[in-house]
């Protein structure tokens, strides 16, 4: 059994290859560019490397409803070349093998749950803090979609009073997590990518104040049982330990301290970062193949 796997980010599409132990066996990455130039290189590699079955995470939102003709059609992205693509379809035609689709976030939930920072438990939920902010939570033994797929970086936030933006760069809402404390919002707010920051730049704590309400409101409406925070923004190590300390404060003493873990257990890096999203898209391509053997 050879199993695709796409991790399809906006900024890069990263493609690989497993064996049914999921062992690496190829892997590539290419820019995202627009889906002409795109998806015929993406198609040519799977081909290549002849696959049985492929998995797709890919950013959103997307259409995640299996009755409906749209299945597997991006939505209102703000790449505005993917809106209305159809890409489940897209892989389907090209490369004539079983297929399944879901978020880059909940796959990234779904690897972490099965071989990684949440293995053994029932909940989590996954943060990716990069180009954009999505979270994938996996809930009671189950990936959770609901009407489309849970939007995390579109949850609205309160603006810090110290804030040089009066604003977040989201183009559909001025407040969210992702307007607030995306890569773009930092490099808009201070200049420079988050990557060139120095440890001891104010931006960290800024950053830590929007992902520590984030995990406040996490921990308030869903509940997970550990939340882990992944993506190119969290590089900078002295950022968890900030945003512990935020949600904590945000909490302020209404969780009963003996139901929450130590936060260092609680609020916590990704153990398979940063493949956990391709982990995650073998193991969709894993779910596809055997759903058609059945």
């Amino acid at each position: 059994m050879r199993l695709g796997a796409i991790e399809a980010g906006g900024t890069k599409m990263v493609l690989g290859v497993f064996d049914k132990a999921l062992n690496s066996l190829a892997q590539t990455s290419l820019p995202t560019t627009v889906p002409e130039e795109t998806i015929p290189q993406m198609v040519s590699f799977f081909k290549e490397h002849k696959v049985d079955a492929l998995g797709i995470a890919t950013f959103g939102p997307i259409n995640l409803r299996a009755s409906s003709k749209g299945f597997g059609t991006i939505l209102n992205t703000p790449k505005l070349a993917w809106q209305r693509y159809p890409l489940l379809n897209a892989f389907e035609e090209a490369l004539q093998v079983p297929c399944e689709v879901d978020t880059d976030v909940n796959a990234a939930a779904l690897a972490e749950s099965a071989l990684g920072a949440a293995k053994g438990l029932q909940n989590c939920l996954y943060f990716t803090v990069g180009t954009g902010i999505g979270g994938g939570l996996y809930c009671e033994g189950q990936l959770v979609h609901g009407l489309m797929h849970p939007e995390w970086g579109h949850v609205l936030l309160s603006r810090h009073e110290e804030d040089p933006m009066l604003h977040g760069v989201c183009p559909y809402h001025p407040n969210c997590a992702e307007g607030f404390a995306s890569g773009p919002s930092m490099q808009t707010r201070w200049g420079l990518p988050a990557k060139d920051l120095s440890e001891d730049h104010r931006g960290w704590d800024l950053e830590a104040f929007y992902l520590g309400q984030l995990c406040a409101n996490a921990l308030m409406t869903v509940s997970p049982e550990v939340i882990l925070l992944g993506g190119g923004v969290m590089h900078q190590s002295a950022l968890l330990p900030l945003v512990r300390q935020y949600m904590l404060k945000f909490v302020n003493g209404y969780i009963d301290s003996e139901q929450l873990p130590p936060m260092e257990d609680y609020i916590k890096a990704p153990a398979l970062w940063p493949d956990s999203g391709l982990i995650g898209a073998a193991l969709l391509a894993k779910k596809a193949y055997n759903k058609s053997i059945q």
